[in-house]
């Protein structure tokens, strides 16, 4: 079977609220998803008849944002029962995994347009969900699949020579990109705004509201360890860990042929995607695996690289990948991290999807990387290419 190019031509994502204390707490993750979907159709210029699957990653899918949330946000867009829709779950990279599933259906002839993306509200369901319960067996057993992620983030840093003062001056540089970023208009043009009640009115929300203006080295050392009792023991805190977040984006994907018929234009398409998995002790190694085999499975080598999205789930397991993959940090998160601006799970692989896809675009980058790690172990890779 002849496989078939496949383009990005809309890509839109929502502003990232502070879970638990933002301006997304209470605002139903099923509206931040909807509202996406509905601008991403908006930009390509579509009938939403038109869309052959929605593809939604989210990592706890329960709750408020249960049911087969992607069903339901075809629902809350308003587009026709007729179109179908799946959610899927790979943790942190659930977002471009729903991205890779719909691009290689429609490599294969199985549709022509679709809709990929991801959503989470980390304000309204728990880190473990709404019922923990670990398997006995496992817990006897093989109880390290069942490791936190900050204690994951604190065995990278012991374990592969990293010191909290590399940590903190990744966070601060985090949040000064970020700030930077936010000011000079960067993410204006990819959000989403949201209309959002509150007691004292609707506003709008259109601005991350992560990003810490005040960050310092010397605030950041007086911090104390998130996920140890002592700090000979740990090493994340809460300035050099990604924040609990709320948001949600998408991207609309068309075939060749969906674009002659519409005219849309393409923007970007993605040439490969690679998952691994390593020790589930651990944040980071696995990506050491995912990102030269999506490198090799798109045809480019790192050194043809010019822009990377690495996620900063934590500092420990971003500056171990950035160091031992050589990464050039000039061309890594050049607009702040997940550290600054958050890293609403689910949501994260389309958030840094989106967001690569416009910084490529403004600086006629050809090649862009977004990488991340993954609960239990895992990480992943996708190579974007831009379309002139």
């Amino acid at each position: 079977m002849e496989t078939r190019d496949v383009y990005i031509v809309a890509a839109a994502r929502t502003a990232v609220g502070k879970a638990r204390r933002g301006t997304l707490a209470e605002f139903n993750p099923i509206e931040m998803g909807g509202a996406v979907l509905e601008a991403v159709v908006e930009r390509a210029g579509i009938d939403p008849e038109r869309i052959e699957d929605v593809t939604i990653g989210c990592a706890y899918p329960e709750a408020e944002q249960g049911m087969n949330p992607a069903r339901v946000l075809v629902a809350r867009a308003g587009f026709p029962y007729s179109v179908p829709a799946v959610t899927v779950n790979r943790f942190c990279s659930s977002g471009m995994e729903a991205i890779a599933i719909a691009v290689a259906k429609m490599r294969c002839g199985m549709f022509d347009i679709a809709i990929s993306g991801g959503m989470e509200t980390m304000s309204m369901i728990s880190m473990i969900g709404t019922k923990f319960a670990p398997n006995p067996w496992l817990s006897k057993e093989r109880c390290d699949i069942y490791t936190s992620m900050g204690n994951c983030a604190d065995n990278v840093a012991r374990d592969f020579n990293i010191t909290r003062e590399q940590m903190d001056e990744f966070g601060l540089r985090s949040n000064q990109y970020a700030v930077a970023a936010i000011d000079a208009g960067k993410f204006k043009e990819q959000i989403v705004p949201l209309e959002v009640p509150t007691p004292n009115g609707t506003i709008t929300f259109e601005v991350d509201e992560g990003p810490r203006r005040d960050a310092s080295l010397e605030v950041m050392a007086k911090l104390k360890p998130a996920f140890a009792p002592s700090p000979k023991l740990g090493f994340a805190t809460a300035g050099n860990s990604s924040q609990m977040s709320d948001g949600a984006a998408a991207v609309l994907l068309m075939s060749e042929k969906a674009v002659k018929e519409t005219g849309a234009k393409p923007m970007a398409r993605m040439l490969g995607y690679k998952a691994a998995a390593a020790s589930p002790r651990y944040l980071g190694p696995a990506q050491l695996e995912a990102v030269p085999k999506a490198l090799e499975l798109a045809g480019i080598t790192l050194d043809d690289v010019g822009l990377i999205e690495n996620n900063e789930a934590f500092a420990s397991q971003c500056l171990l990948s950035c160091r031992e993959l050589k990464l050039n940090m000039d061309i890594v998160n050049v607009n702040g991290g997940a550290i600054a601006l958050g890293h609403p799970l689910g949501c994260t692989g389309a958030k840094l999807t989106t967001q690569i896809i416009y910084e490529m675009r403004a600086r006629g980058v050809k090649y862009g990387l977004v990488t991340m790690c993954i609960g239990g172990g895992q990480g992943a890779a996708g190579v974007y290419e831009l379309c002139t």
